[in-house]
């Protein structure tokens, strides 16, 4: 394969900033990307392909998980790895209220009750100790059963694994890591895939790790899941058998987009240390103005999103908007206010209803130049300052 460079901060060749900019990877990657793709056209197998298997190796490699299974998209890794754990109807499972849709989705799809946990207003993870809450009133009304904890590791931040996991073991339930934004991040000498015993992530085209389509992975540490989870994304059938053994899915991962990403593997280190660089002269000039996230000690961030908090943030996003700088509400509503998800609702769920209204994303990829996050902190000044 052809040689890959390091990031080019080049400057956009319009004077908007984009929250996200594919197109200078795709450029800097480019011929890496097409022999790869190239090849995968000349062998002609599509779906699972010898390139599928070598990223699963080269992620296990990588996470230090033992057993990844590559798949169709984050959502579909979440409902298989439920569906692997026989999460089922009358279960309850327990997610952070404050994340996107496809979480809670995932749950209700397997025909199990998602059960909303708030947030910690400092890292916007879950909250162990509304966990606590959260299990406590589940098992006094007696209706379901407290079956799994799902974690989410928000803006690729890990969440709080050891307490969770802790919390988890005392009440018999199973963990299931929501790793859909955090691939590259890490708590001590652990990376994200292995901080838990199974682990979902998505490879969405803006994710730190992202392809050119819809893909995702099932990552675990037990090899009975793993065999299930291979199974459920191919109909439920094992290896090249017809009779399906449980009930699965169309869930593979084309091969096409495994060349992708496997081509992007090659410089994900080198990315993640430049968006963690972005992070930090963001943090340092923005701290006086805004909210700037939060990174416990003993946690890297995969930083997939750089989100501040900040009063009047409709205003705020209106004139940075004005200004040419991108920006995203991740997320504009807790889960709890989603209408499909209403029939959930019932606890208090304070933090993650204010995180709605104050959380604005700015611009972050490896690719922007110092001086185009420069541009960013001056007009985040500039439109706080006009509020």
């Amino acid at each position: 394969m052809s040689p890959v460079r390091t990031p080019v901060l080049a400057v956009a060749n319009d004077d908007r900033i984009g929250l996200f900019d594919l197109q200078r990877q795709r450029a800097r990657l480019e011929a890496d990307i097409k022999a790869r793709m190239d090849a995968v056209l000349a062998h002609g197998q599509f779906i699972l392909g010898p390139e599928v298997e070598t990223l699963e190796k080269r992620l296990a490699t990588y996470t230090g998980a033992k057993h990844v299974v590559a798949v169709s998209s984050g959502r579909d890794a979440l409902m298989i790895a439920l569906m692997a754990m026989d999460v089922r109807p009358g279960d309850a499972v327990f997610v952070p209220a404050f994340t996107f849709a496809a979480t809670a989705g995932a749950v209700a799809s397997v025909g199990a009750s998602p059960v909303f946990v708030d947030v910690d207003p400092a890292t916007h993870n879950m909250d162990p100790a509304d966990l606590e809450r959260a299990i406590a009133e589940v098992e006094a009304a007696g209706q379901l059963k407290p079956t799994a904890v799902m974690p989410v590791d928000l803006y690729g931040l890990p969440a709080d694994y050891p307490a969770i996991a802790a919390i988890a073991d005392r009440h018999g339930m199973a963990v299931l890591a929501d790793a859909a934004q955090s691939m590259g991040g890490a708590s001590g000498n652990r990376r994200v895939g292995a901080l838990a015993p199974i682990t979902a992530t998505s490879f969405y085209p803006t994710k730190p790790l992202g392809c050119y389509g819809d893909g995702g992975a099932v990552l675990t540490e037990r090899e009975d899941l793993a065999d299930r989870v291979r199974m459920i994304r191919s109909h439920g059938r094992q290896g090249t058998g017809d009779a399906a053994m449980v009930l699965g899915l169309t869930g593979r991962l084309d091969t096409i987009q495994a060349a992708v990403l496997l081509a992007k593997l090659e410089v994900f280190d080198v990315e993640l240390g430049r968006r963690r660089a972005i992070a930090a002269r963001y943090n340092k000039g923005l701290a006086d103005v805004v909210a700037v996230p939060t990174v416990p000690d003993g946690l890297e961030s995969a930083h997939a999103i750089y989100t501040v908090r900040v009063r009047h943030r409709d205003q705020v996003r209106a004139r940075l908007d004005a200004a040419g700088i991108g920006t995203g509400l991740f997320y504009s509503l807790a889960l709890h206010q989603h209408p499909a998800f209403r029939q959930f609702d019932g606890r208090r769920l304070d933090v993650s209803e204010r995180l709605a209204s104050e959380v604005l994303a700015l611009p972050m990829h490896p690719d922007l130049s110092d001086e185009e996050v420069d541009r960013v902190i001056a007009a985040v000044k500039a439109a706080v300052a006009e509020t």
